[in-house]
């Protein structure tokens, strides 16, 4: 059933939870374990729960010995190649654990735009989630040329999502919720709630590059999360810190409110 609100997502079936590479990747990634056990909290009550995660690129970059991240395509590809590999791994070894397989989904848009391939992707996600697994989703960097990419892994989210009718979607972020506009500039305000009809033009949502490793920001987030919640899908934006907090429907972030049809 659709989460309504925030505090649905504690009994919401089935949630897909979006993180970023910032967040998994480099001196981060000792955020995996943390983020693993609150998702293994909500795959133990009874929910399936799908992960969309970049980082690919920004994990494979150290194993090619590189100082930054590439520029060009065919780089990129080689450290999505070698990174897409460990950062599964780091995953599953997190979930060892919790006795939860992972399973890798790699997708580009046309997977999601081309009919056949969408039902494929769509009666394999729904067969993975019925077995258990925990899909770990990712744009399919080896293949994916400027043309076919998704952009950002917020808008994947989205998509994902819609794909398999989830009840909810989290977007984690850097910081606790999205603000009026960016939250160093004074009288930046935070954002409680998003109602499907609200008008956001005159809110300022920052840059596209957040960092040297991923890209994304406030503006994909909101894009992101209001093309879910035109859908029927509950959105929250929210830190990857408080994962836990989020899963368990704590208030806090900010919360898209989904569409009623």
């Amino acid at each position: 059933m659709t989460a309504r609100t925030r505090a649905d997502l504690a009994t919401a079936s089935r949630i897909v939870v979006k993180v970023g590479s910032s967040s998994v990747s480099g001196e981060s990634s000792w955020r995996i374990p943390v983020l693993v056990e609150a998702l293994a909290a909500a795959h133990a009550r009874g929910a399936e729960v799908v992960l969309v995660s970049s980082g690919a690129i920004a994990t494979g970059i150290p194993f090619l010995r590189l100082d930054a991240r590439p520029t060009d395509l065919a780089t990129q590809q080689a450290a999505a190649a070698v990174g897409q590999n460990i950062l599964v791994y780091r995953y599953q070894e997190s979930l060892r654990p919790f006795d939860i397989v992972a399973g890798q989904v790699l997708l580009t848009t046309g997977d999601l735009e081309n009919p056949t391939s969408r039902s494929n992707a769509r009666r394999a996600m729904e067969r993975l989630l019925g077995l258990r697994i925990l899909p770990i989703v990712n744009e399919n960097d080896t293949v994916a040329t400027q043309e076919i990419r998704f952009g950002d892994n917020d808008r994947l989210g989205a998509l994902v999502a819609q794909l398999i009718e989830a009840d909810a979607l989290i977007l984690l972020s850097d910081i606790e919720s999205l603000y009026t506009k960016p939250p160093s500039d004074p009288g930046a305000e935070p954002i409680d709630t998003v109602a499907p009809d609200a008008d956001l033009s005159g809110l300022e949502f920052g840059a596209t590059v957040v960092n040297s490793v991923g890209t994304g920001g406030a503006a994909t987030k909101v894009s992101a999360a209001r093309l879910a919640a035109a859908s029927g899908i509950g959105v929250l934006v929210t830190s990857a810190d408080l994962v836990d907090k989020a899963l368990s429907g704590a208030d806090i972030g900010t919360w898209f409110e989904p569409a009623i049809s």
